[in-house]
């Protein structure tokens, strides 16, 4: 498998990011097995590379998820949550 780029995983919908995720776990695996079983791997790089490839899956799905849920929120809520009942926000007392 290729290296893929930050800027392909961007463009990519939810969906395809989900089946981009299968197909590198599925390869991680693999790699992985292969070196339990008493194999060698072919290219050491490519399991800390796929590794982080399924963590920025990760990550992006997870903030695409959490912008789609932020949209839906009422505005007023999001206001209000930070301040008190006199309009101010509240401190928090420092430690000594």
């Amino acid at each position: 498998m290729a290296i893929i780029k930050k800027k392909d995983l961007h463009s990519m919908a939810p969906e395809a990011l989900d089946a981009k995720l299968f197909e590198v776990r599925r390869e991680l695996n693999h790699e992985r097995g292969m070196v339990a079983s008493g194999g060698r791997a072919q290219n050491p790089g490519k399991i800390r590379e796929l590794r982080k490839t399924v963590a920025r899956i990760l990550t992006l799905l997870s903030r695409k998820k959490s912008r789609g849920q932020s949209d839906k929120t009422p505005k007023s809520a999001s206001i209000s949550a930070g301040k008190s009942a006199g309009g101010k926000t509240q401190s928090v007392p420092a430690k000594k």
